[in-house]
């Protein structure tokens, strides 16, 4: 690899000027300049990354652990992020857990020694990497929790209501006259499906009929699992309507009666969770509870960033922001 020592060689001018068409171009004269970007191009420099990091004594790099980047909705997240990074030169590095809290860890201890500018997390378990979240800020390396809660009210948190969501969903069903209903999603270790489950449940009244599909994992496979499963029962003990942790446990369940020749909506309606782009191109438009993904990702970087770059001295305030769903409905949930 070429150094600047030879660029500034090939281009007769000092390291100093090399640097500055590099960093504060604006400062050299237009044919200096040139002169040196031929230099640069004619060697194939690239500059050393790490070590302006070092000389300046900060990453200009943050570090985000998604719990499961098979979901399209941390791919619209992630898309959120990216969009308060980029203005401010910040590079983004994304990981993903994969729901395995050992990796979770591993990639929080490789956080410990990098020293990126800061972390955003969804952790596995709420308040199971506590101690290491906690060794990372005790070394300056500020950290936000995104589609999360922050334990105790400890730390920023950007996350969305999921109870709320919940309640949305078993309005909605019962306001199209359905009074079995079934609830597909796991697995319950994870905050997000609890409290999906919990919202619908609590909008229940008691001669309704709730039904519990637990599922090892929220993907579409497993969505068809939970669709060959009622479909398999009969339809006098059939739940007429399904409401999914997540779209694609959805459009899994969606594909499986469909083939099984279920009818959606008249025979099961079923409502999904997230309103990924995926829901509304599903063969029958998928009806959702609506997160504001890009919103989320956008609101959890730029608290980061924030606290990143907090003076020296000044206390930096924590927040914990709830974003509020909606119901986005279509044709599998219509009305008869």
């Amino acid at each position: 690899m070429s150094s600047i020592k030879e660029v500034a060689r090939l281009a007769g001018v000092s390291v100093g000027t090399v640097s500055n068409v590099l960093n504060r171009p604006e400062m050299v004269a237009p044919q200096t300049r040139l002169r040196v970007q031929a230099a640069i191009a004619t060697l194939g420099y690239v500059r050393n990354g790490s070590a302006r990091q070092l000389r300046a004594g900060r990453s200009r790099t943050i570090g985000v652990v998604a719990l499961d980047l098979a979901n399209p909705f941390f791919i619209d997240v992630l898309r959120g992020v990216e969009t308060a990074a980029q203005p401010l030169d910040v590079n983004v590095m994304v990981f993903n857990s994969n729901k395995d809290a050992s990796r979770e860890a591993g990639l929080l201890e490789t956080f410990e020694e990098q020293r990126p500018l800061g972390v955003l997390i969804t952790p596995v378990n709420d308040s199971g990497e506590e101690e290491r979240l906690s060794r990372l800020v005790s070394r300056g390396i500020p950290v936000v929790r995104f589609d999360s809660s922050a334990p105790h009210s400890r730390g920023c948190a950007v996350a969305v209501d999921d109870v709320l969501g919940g309640r949305l969903a078993g309005r909605h069903l019962r306001e199209r006259g359905h009074r079995r209903i079934a609830f597909a999603g796991g697995p319950f270790s994870v905050r997000q499906v609890r409290e999906r489950r919990d919202g619908l449940a609590g909008e229940l009244d008691p001669s309704d009929v709730l039904t519990v599909i637990p599922l090892p994992d929220l993907t579409v496979a497993t969505g068809r699992v939970a669709g060959a499963e009622l479909a398999g029962l009969p339809p006098a003990e059939r739940p007429t309507a399904l409401f999914c942790a997540n779209d694609l446990v959805a459009i899994g369940a969606l594909q499986e009666m469909t083939q099984r020749g279920l009818r959606v909506p008249a025979d099961v309606a079923i409502l999904g969770y997230d309103d990924i782009d995926f829901a509304a191109a599903a063969a029958v438009p998928l009806s959702s509870i609506r997160q504001p993904r890009e919103e989320l990702g956008h609101t959890a970087a730029l608290m980061l960033l924030e606290e990143a770059n907090q003076p020296a001295g000044h206390a930096h305030e924590h927040r914990q922001v709830v974003f509020q769903p909606d119901l986005v409905e279509r044709a599998s949930t219509a009305a008869p």
